[in-house]
C-alpha cells in the first residue's frame, strides 16, 4: 500500500508539472497584432502506443491541451460619430459564426497598444495633383504617431509594381526620406500592394506581445494591373489580422469607381474609407486614423462549436445601447489542422 501511495503521489506530482506547463504555454500563446486562434499540444511523448504497459519504466503520461481564443479590437461611436469610450462588456452583443461564444475571456477599453503600421502609397500617374502634400501629410502623421522603441512603420509606393521605401522601424527620419524618395507615375496595382503587404509583412510579424496592425492606403482606389484580385487582398488582410484605413486621393468631388473599392477593403477589415476634398483635410483624415487607433476596445472570447478547420468564421458585435454603432472586422480563418 505504501508503494502505491507513492506511486500514485509521483503521479499528481507529474499531472501538477504538467498543467502548471500548460498553462504558461497558454498564456504565452498571443500572437500576432489583434491575435487569431492559437493552439498548441503538449506531450510527454510523441508516441507512446508502442510501450509495455508491463514495464513501469516504459509508462508515459500524455497530455494534450487546446486553445482556442479569438481577440477582436473595436470600436464604439455615437451617431454624431464621436468615439464612446467608456463601455462595458454588458454593452455589447458578440456573435461567433452566427453564434454567442462559449466563454468571454476578457474585456477591456485598449488606448496604448504597440503600433505595427504600413503606409501604402499610390505613386501611379493619376494621383500627381496632390501628391507632394500628401507625401508631406503622411510624414507629419508618422512623426506625430510614432513612438519610439514603441511603435513602427514601413513604407511602400505602388504603381504597377510595389517597391519598399523602408521596412520596419521606429525611425521617423528614415521614414520620411522613404515617403519623400518616392516618385509618382505609371499605373495601379492596388490589390497586389495591400495583398503582398500582408502576407510579406503582417503575416510574419508575429510579435511575443499583443499589437495593433494597420495599413493606411493612400490612392484614388482605382486598380487596373493587379494579378491578385480585390477578394484575394481582402482575404490576406483578414488572414494577417489587419486593419485597413484609405484616404482617398481622388479630388473631382465626384463618386469614382475607386471609391467603392477603398470602402470596401477597410469595411472588411473593421477600418474606415477617407475623402477628403481639401488638401487641409488629408491632414484630418490622418489625425482621425490616429484617435481611431487610440480609441478601441478588445474582446477576447472562446468560439462555440469550434473546429480548426481553416474555415471563414464570421464575426458581429452591435452595441445593445440606442444610438451607438461599433466597427470591427467582419471575420477570420479558424486554423488548420
Amino acid at each position: 500500500m505504501k508503494y502505491t501511495n507513492r506511486v500514485i503521489g509521483l503521479l499528481a506530482l507529474c499531472l501538477s508539472a504538467f498543467a502548471g506547463a500548460s498553462r504558461a504555454q497558454a498564456q504565452s500563446a498571443y500572437v500576432s497584432g489583434v491575435p487569431d486562434l492559437n493552439s498548441y499540444s503538449a506531450s510527454s511523448s510523441a508516441d507512446n502506443s508502442s510501450a509495455d504497459p508491463d514495464d513501469p519504466q516504459s509508462a508515459m503520461i500524455t497530455l494534450h491541451a487546446r486553445v482556442n481564443e479569438v481577440n477582436v479590437l473595436f470600436i464604439a461611436t455615437d451617431k454624431h460619430g464621436k468615439f464612446v469610450r467608456d463601455l462595458n462588456q454588458s454593452d455589447f452583443s458578440i456573435l461567433d459564426d452566427h453564434k454567442p461564444p462559449q466563454a468571454i475571456i476578457n474585456f477591456r477599453r485598449e488606448t496604448d497598444l504597440p503600433l505595427h503600421l504600413g503606409l501604402l502609397v499610390d505613386v501611379s500617374g493619376s494621383v500627381d495633383s496632390r501628391f507632394d502634400f500628401e507625401q508631406d501629410a503622411a510624414t507629419s502623421f508618422l512623426d506625430h504617431t510614432l513612438r519610439s522603441g514603441f511603435d513602427k512603420a514601413f513604407i511602400v509606393g505602388f504603381n504597377s509594381h510595389s517597391q519598399m521605401a523602408q521596412d520596419f522601424t521606429d525611425n521617423v527620419q528614415l521614414l520620411s526620406a522613404g515617403v519623400h524618395k518616392l516618385h509618382d507615375g505609371g499605373g495601379t496595382a492596388l490589390y497586389d500592394a495591400v495583398y503582398h503587404a500582408c502576407k510579406d509583412k503582417f503575416l510574419k510579424d508575429r510579435p511575443d506581445h499583443p499589437v495593433r496592425k494597420a495599413i493606411i492606403i493612400v490612392s484614388d482606389g482605382e486598380d487596373n494591373q493587379s494579378e491578385f484580385s480585390k477578394a484575394q487582398a481582402i482575404e490576406m488582410a483578414q488572414r494577417a489580422e489587419v486593419i485597413i484605413y484609405a484616404i482617398s486621393t481622388d479630388d473631382s468631388g465626384l463618386v469614382m469607381r475607386g471609391d467603392k473599392v477603398l470602402e470596401q477593403l477597410a469595411d472588411a477589415t473593421g477600418g474606415r474609407a477617407f475623402f477628403p476634398f481639401k488638401m487641409k483635410d488629408i491632414t484630418h483624415s490622418f489625425g482621425a486614423i490616429e484617435d481611431e487607433l487610440r480609441s478601441q476596445y478588445v474582446v477576447s472570447y472562446k468560439p462555440a462549436n469550434f473546429d480548426a478547420d481553416g474555415r471563414y468564421r464570421s464575426i458581429e458585435i452591435s452595441s445593445l445601447k440606442k444610438d451607438l454603432q461599433v466597427r470591427a472586422r467582419k471575420g477570420y480563418f479558424a486554423p488548420q489542422q
